[in-house]
């Protein structure tokens, strides 16, 4: 099993809760679910380490403070997402690495289930089970 790492961040703008997600980069990828800023761990390096990384490197963005909202399998490509979520830092501008992702933005957690990949879908639940909404 591949073990990689990711974040789900959250914020809210205007009364709503959005998430930042991202998009896979190249041509191959056009039709391909969304994403969270996530990737393989690299020897020796923790989760939640592997999972800053990643986000930084995918988004431009820094995490702050982070919890654990469990792992998912995706029997397919035989890979284990462990996911992190926390505040998106305030007035964060994510921007895509153009290496591996070719889209990085901030959506309303609602659209964000139509358009992640559906194993990752969980972790929205995941999510606002550990949030207050309201």
């Amino acid at each position: 099993m591949i073990e990689s790492a990711g974040t789900l961040l959250y914020r809210r703008s205007n009364g709503r809760l959005e998430v930042l997600i991202v998009h896979p980069w190249g041509p191959y990828n056009r039709r391909a679910p969304w994403s969270i800023p996530k990737g393989r761990t690299n020897p020796g390096e923790d989760l939640e380490t592997a999972a800053r990384r990643e986000t930084a490197e995918e988004t431009g963005v820094q995490a702050g403070p982070l919890h654990s909202i469990g792992s998912v399998d995706l029997a397919r490509s035989r890979k284990r997402i462990h996911g992190f979520t926390g505040p998106a830092p305030e007035d964060c501008v994510p921007r895509c690495d153009n290496q591996e992702v070719d889209e990085a933005k901030f959506v309303p957690i609602e659209r964000a289930r139509f358009l992640l990949h559906p194993a990752q879908v969980t972790f929205l639940d995941r999510l606002l089970a550990t949030i207050d909404t309201v």
